[in-house]
């Protein structure tokens, strides 16, 4: 399993709004990424409609390193719908960044609506998701990228959502579930609906079952394509300690790596280094490993540790 990271302060809460706080420090980031001994750096850079909008954390490239390299989520947010245009940024991309980037994955939450942070949020979002992930593919084949992995994510999905990768199989056909080289899951356990925490292992290995065998194991997605972890985190703040973080991370890793070989769980990416803002009040302004001013908080250790023992 490979183990990578967020490292940037800016983050979309669930109102769509962007929390930021001060300025990213590329030196104290770097050492961090150093430190923790991470080998994917995840970073956002989107398509708007009019050309690439913003990327987060800023120059993200910086921190690609020897044995340390790109999980990039390229977001699709046309209000127009243009997947055309979309497809076209994929390629660039792949074209332009491909040697940094490990993991690619084409949209971000596509099947989450209503907020304007997340790519659900836009008009044909399932078709750029489909035709983002063939593009991507055959531009790495033309390219020579033999390494370069390209895939999707969503969060969990219960319910009417259920049948959302189901949906995307339907109609991307062979051609797109041929071109996946994972599938990435978005979770927060015990984050927005508290958990036990004598069920946190438990609960984590129950979602990551069921997203393998009733999720993608329905829409045609084999258990050789393998699932990544690509947000997962526990925010500190009022009434939620470091001592608490630390204690959520080793539980919910260790579920995580007792998984790995039954699920083929390929990578797991934490969600964040640094908080947005220390001082902040909301729940989304404190998920970071580290204070806003980089000091280690109790789980920076834990999963520093962790990552050196696996």
């Amino acid at each position: 399993m490979i183990f990578g990271i967020y490292p940037g302060g800016a983050l979309g809460d669930d109102q769509g709004r962007v929390l930021t706080g001060s300025p990213d420090d590329p030196s104290a980031v770097a050492e961090a990424l150093d430190e923790l001994g991470v080998g994917l750096v995840r970073g956002y850079l989107t398509y708007t409609g009019e050309g690439t909008g913003p990327s987060t954390p800023e120059r993200f490239e910086l921190y690609v390193a020897p044995g340390r390299r790109l999980d990039l989520v390229l977001q699709y947010q046309s209000p127009t719908g243009d997947v055309a245009g979309y497809t076209d940024f994929v390629r660039e991309e792949v074209r332009r960044l491909g040697p940094s980037i490990a993991t690619l994955q084409i949209t971000e939450e596509a099947n989450v609506t209503g907020n304007p942070t997340l790519d659900g949020h836009y008009p044909r979002v399932n078709e750029a998701l489909v035709a983002g992930v063939q593009a991507a593919k055959d531009e790495a084949r033309v390219q020579g990228l033999t390494e370069l992995r390209v895939g999707f994510n969503t969060t969990v999905l219960f319910g009417p959502s259920a049948g959302f990768v189901a949906g995307l199989t339907a109609l991307g056909g062979p051609d797109f579930v041929d071109a996946l080289d994972y599938v990435g899951l978005d979770f927060f356990p015990d984050v927005f609906r508290p958990v036990p925490a004598a069920e946190l292992g438990a609960t984590v290995r129950g979602l990551l079952s069921y997203h393998r065998e009733q999720i993608l194991g329905a829409a045609g997605i084999g258990a050789d394509v393998p699932l990544h972890i690509t947000e997962n985190g526990w925010p500190t703040g009022p009434d939620r300690t470091p001592e608490r973080q630390a204690e959520v991370l080793a539980t919910t890793l260790e579920a995580v790596l007792h998984q790995a070989g039954r699920l083929n769980l390929g990578a797991y990416t934490h969600f964040s280094l640094r908080d947005a803002d220390s001082a902040g009040p909301g729940l989304f302004h404190r998920f970071g490993l580290m204070t806003d001013d980089y000091t280690p908080k109790k789980a920076f250790g834990v999963y520093r540790d962790l990552i050196a023992a696996a």
